[in-house]
């Protein structure tokens, strides 16, 4: 089995793709030990020292370090990663997904807010999955479209930058209701 690496625009992230699907469907994203439970390839990742998050994709894994080196780090994960999906044992051992949930927003919103996740799902979850992350719809409120961020994008330097003058701007110029983007 071989895992390509790449690097994100988040210098705490890399993000490995084991050429093989992670998530049949959503994503997962796991910040410690306890919520990785639910996922036999996420709490092998964690029993790495200094592996501080995990995040699933359709068919990438983003694991984000503390302050260990990557030279250090890489060789384990990549390890933990073959050596998971050798074993033959699910990715997850029951519904990890977290796409799922209700969003908050006045249902007068109803059109804007359609609009918002359609253009999150067609335009920007790809491109930023594409940088081992992910971003989804919290809520929209007077004007203000909340965002959660996570995976590579969670903690990148370069996250407020994509808010503010790639999605900010896309979601204003095709729902004129929108004036601004924030991060949950």
């Amino acid at each position: 089995m071989f895992i390509q690496t790449e690097a994100t625009p988040n210098p705490s992230t890399l993000k490995f793709i084991p050429g093989k699907a992670v998530l049949a469907e959503g994503t997962a994203d796991f910040t410690d030990k306890g919520e990785a439970l639910a996922s036999p390839l996420a709490s092998r990742l964690f029993d790495i020292k200094g592996v501080r998050g995990v995040f699933l994709g359709s068919d990438f894994i983003s694991v984000t370090k503390g302050d260990e080196e990557w030279q250090h780090l890489k060789p384990m994960i990549l390890g933990a990663i073959m050596e998971h999906f050798m074993s033959g044992a699910p990715v997850v051992a029951e519904t990890a997904n977290d796409d799922t949930g209700t969003a908050a927003y006045d249902p007068e919103d109803e059109a804007v807010v359609a609009t918002i996740k359609e253009l999150l799902e067609t335009r920007v979850r790809p491109a930023v999955a594409q940088d081992g992350g992910d971003i989804t719809f919290s809520s929209f409120r007077d004007g203000v479209v909340y965002l959660h961020m996570r995976g590579a994008c969670a903690g990148c330097p370069s996250s407020t930058a994509t808010l503010r003058h790639g999605i900010e701007n896309l979601l204003r110029h095709f729902c004129p209701e929108v004036q601004e983007v924030q991060a949950v």
